[in-house]
C-alpha cells in the first residue's frame, strides 16, 4: 500500500509533515510528495541535521555540487533534488534563494530499452493468466506500471474503447487506447473482480482505498463494484495507516517476478522491464506512422520534447541510412 498517503495531523510540529500537508494542499501527486520528501531529508542529513531555516543558497550549492562531483548523479536526478529544495524553501518558507552557483552534472542522454515485435510476443508467450493481460496492456496501451496497478472498473470504457488513467504523472488525467483484441479477456477481468467483491460483500468487506477526499465526499462509494481495482490483491490486508481491512491492487513485485521469468525464457537478452512496453508502445506506433503529437497524449508527456526520444529509437536501419556493406558483393 506505497501508494497511499500517510496521515498527518495538521497541529504535527515535525517540520517534513508540514511540508507534506503544503504539498498536498497545493495539489502535488503523492509520488512527487515522496520525492521531495526523500531529497529534502538527504539535504538535513547531508548538513548533519541542520534545520533548513538555518540554512540558506551556498548549503544548497554545497548539496547539489557533492551529488554531481562525489554521488556522480545524473543531471535528471540532480535537477530533481533542486525542484525539491526550491520548494521548500520558495514555496514552504517564502524565503528566495536566489541564483545557485554550483556545479551541474553532465548530462548523458540514454536511448530507452525498447522490444521488437517478435521479442514481446516471445515475451507474452511465456506469461498465463493476469500477468499475461497486464503485460498486453503496458504494450498496448502504453501504460506505465503503477498507472496499470491502480486502474479501476469503472476505468475501463468499453463503449468508447478508451482507458481513463487517473492521477498519472504529475497528477494529471489521461485517456488512452482500449485494444480491440483485449476486450474479451478485459470483461473476463472485471467478471472475477464482481464475483471476488461479493464474496468479500459477504464476508463483511468489499470495502476499497479512495483516493484524497473521495472516501467523505461519497462515503458509500468505497463498496461500490466501480471503484474496485482491477488487479485486486489475492490477500485482505490492513492498512497501516487507517487500520482498515482492505482488499487493495496487486503488488508491483507479482509482475516483476514473473516479468522477470519470461524474458528469461523467452531469451530476451534485454533487461526485463515494464517501462520497456510502454518505450516499445511508442515506438511501433512512431514506426507505423503516427505522429508525435498524437503518441504524446497517449502517453501523457507534458513536454513533447519527451517524445521525440523515440525518434532516435526507430527502426529504420540507421535513421533510413542504408549501410555501405549491404551493397559490397565478395
Amino acid at each position: 500500500m506505497d501508494d497511499i498517503r500517510v496521515t498527518i495531523s495538521p497541529r504535527s510540529p515535525r517540520l517534513l509533515d508540514q511540508v507534506r500537508l503544503h504539498m498536498r494542499q497545493n495539489g502535488l501527486a503523492y509520488r512527487t510528495e515522496q520525492t521531495y520528501i526523500h531529497w529534502i531529508k538527504r539535504f538535513i542529513y547531508f548538513h548533519n541535521k541542520q534545520h533548513p531555516k538555518t540554512m540558506g543558497a551556498k548549503h544548497i550549492e554545497n548539496f547539489l555540487a557533492d551529488l554531481s562531483n562525489t554521488r556522480y548523479c545524473s543531471a535528471n536526478t540532480q535537477r530533481t533534488a533542486l525542484n525539491a529544495l526550491v520548494y521548500l524553501y520558495k514555496r514552504f518558507m517564502s524565503v528566495d534563494v536566489g541564483d545557485l552557483n554550483y556545479t551541474p552534472a553532465k548530462y548523458h542522454r540514454r536511448l530507452p530499452v525498447v522490444y521488437s515485435r517478435e521479442e514481446i510476443a516471445a515475451i507474452v508467450r511465456q506469461l498465463h493468466g493476469v500477468h499475461r493481460l497486464q503485460v498486453e496492456l503496458l504494450y498496448g496501451s502504453g501504460l506505465r506500471k503503477a498507472e496499470l496497478l491502480s486502474l479501476r472498473i469503472k476505468d475501463i470504457d468499453f463503449s468508447s474503447r478508451n482507458i481513463i488513467v487517473r492521477a498519472g504523472k504529475v497528477n494529471k488525467d489521461r485517456s488512452t487506447l482500449l485494444p480491440e483484441n483485449l476486450i474479451p479477456r478485459l470483461r473476463d477481468q472485471v467478471d472475477a473482480v464482481e464475483r471476488l467483491h461479493y464474496q468479500d460483500l459477504q464476508e463483511g468487506y468489499g470495502e476499497v482505498y479512495l483516493p484524497n477526499a473521495l472516501a467523505r465526499k461519497y462515503p458509500n462509494a468505497a463498496k461500490e463494484t466501480g471503484w474496485q481495482f482491477l488487479f485486486p490483491s489475492n490477500y485482505i490486508s490492513q492498512d497501516p495507516r487507517s487500520g482498515a481491512l482492505r482488499r487493495h491492487h496487486m503488488h508491483p513485485s507479482s509482475l516483476a517476478k514473473q516479468l522477470k521469468k519470461a524474458v528469461y525464457t523467452a531469451k530476451v537478452n534485454k533487461p526485463a522491464r515494464s517501462h520497456s512496453f510502454r518505450h516499445s508502445f511508442a515506438t511501433h506506433l512512431l514506426e507505423a506512422g503516427y505522429d508525435l503529437r498524437t503518441i504524446q497524449e497517449l502517453l501523457g508527456h507534458s513536454d513533447i520534447a519527451t517524445t521525440e526520444i523515440y525518434t532516435h529509437v526507430i527502426n529504420r536501419g540507421g535513421k533510413g541510412v542504408k549501410s555501405p556493406i549491404d551493397n559490397l558483393t565478395t
